[in-house]
């Protein structure tokens, strides 16, 4: 409980019943575990998109949360130690939270100061992209496009309109800041009204509903290492979410996941995959142009007698890391034709009786 709903599903605080359905959605489908079965951190972000949108969908429950989000992250289960704003003390707060009563003072005091530190550098974004298997086995770059809030270019992040006035923050006296109270220990925090900036707007800028943020896409190139596997995290320093004015923006954590390959199938650093022959080719021998990862051709000697299954390896054609090489395994299957000629049939059955296998 501890990120903010809104953030989850990125939406302003203003956002409409039908925006926060259209993120739900969005968020939903790209996180569901059913699309990303080997990602734990997806089945995490999807739990938290759903408890957001359980919250943010019910009127109710959404005036509850807002009139707690309000006054600092679950304050009224701090006890009576009130509100302090800029000029002392302010009368403690009480209102009934219903459903969200129930939190310790270890989830108070983290969201408190959890939110007073995304406000100083934000949070790392974080997104799951799926990888060819071939990009993810030799290595390369993808493009991977964001969401990320950035400052509204028509109020440049002020959160006013154009030509509207703006005065001092009355709940913070222009500080950006209030501290509650649990006894003799105080906690700051950025000021919800003002959100941190000091000063408040009398008309709220249009474009981006007073929030001074506006989302966008942004697509960036990342480098996929050679032998990547599903899971596999890169952290892209500077990436994620701008910062608020001084601070640092935060960092992109991309995830990956590796596509499935019709041909190869990865153990370890070796590749391993199945090419079929014929009969005559298993008991006779054979030359086989086996494809490797990289795209070249190389020319495997099958010898005579070969029994289903048996495997083949090919020395230092497989992946690649930390200076270590990896092999090929090719696994022969043989297919047996599903119907024969008459000639085909008679050669058989001669075959048969000599090597004592006919009935």
């Amino acid at each position: 409980m501890a990120r903010d709903f809104y953030q989850v599903l990125g939406v302003p605080d203003t956002a409409t019943a039908e925006e926060i359905k259209k993120a739900y959605r969005r968020l939903a489908k790209q996180y569901h575990p059913d699309a990303n079965p080997n990602n734990p951190s997806a089945a995490e972000r999807f739990k938290e998109v759903s408890e957001a949108h359980a919250t943010l969908s019910e009127p109710e429950k959404r005036k509850q949360y807002d009139q707690m989000r309000k006054y600092g992250a679950f304050e009224p289960t701090m006890g009576r130690g009130g509100w302090r704003g800029p000029t002392g003390p302010g009368p403690a707060v009480e209102p009934e939270f219903g459903d969200f009563a129930g939190f310790g003072l270890g989830d108070i005091f983290s969201s408190i100061f959890g939110r007073a530190r995304r406000e100083e550098a934000r949070e790392a974004l974080e997104t799951v992209v799926e990888v060819p298997f071939r990009v993810a086995a030799l290595g390369g770059k993808l493009p991977v496009t964001i969401a990320v809030n950035e400052a509204c270019r028509t109020c440049g992040g002020s959160g006013g309109a154009p030509g509207s006035k703006v005065s001092t923050c009355s709940e913070c006296g222009g500080r950006g800041t209030v501290t509650f109270g649990q006894g003799s220990f105080a906690v700051s925090r950025p000021c919800p009204r003002c959100r941190g900036k000091g000063k408040v707007a009398s008309e709220p800028c249009p474009a981006c509903r007073g929030s001074g943020e506006l989302r966008s896409q942004r697509t960036v190139m990342i480098s996929v290492p050679s032998a990547t596997e599903s899971g596999a995290k890169v952290r892209l320093r500077g990436q994620g979410e701008p910062g608020s004015p001084g601070h640092p923006p935060g960092d992109l954590i991309v995830t990956f996941q590796v596509q499935p390959d019709r041909f190869f199938h990865r153990d370890g650093l070796d590749l391993v995959c199945e090419v079929p022959i014929n009969l005559a080719q298993a008991v006779l021998g054979t030359r086989l142009r086996v494809r490797t990862i990289d795209g070249r051709k190389v020319v495997l000697r099958i010898p005579p007698a070969t029994q289903p299954g048996r495997k083949f390896r090919i020395k230092g054609v497989g992946l690649e890391r930390n200076g270590r090489r990896g092999d090929q395994l090719v696994a022969v299957q043989v297919t047996i034709p599903e119907s024969l000629t008459a000639d085909q049939e008679e050669l058989l059955r001669k075959f048969a009786d000599a090597t004592g296998m006919s009935h």
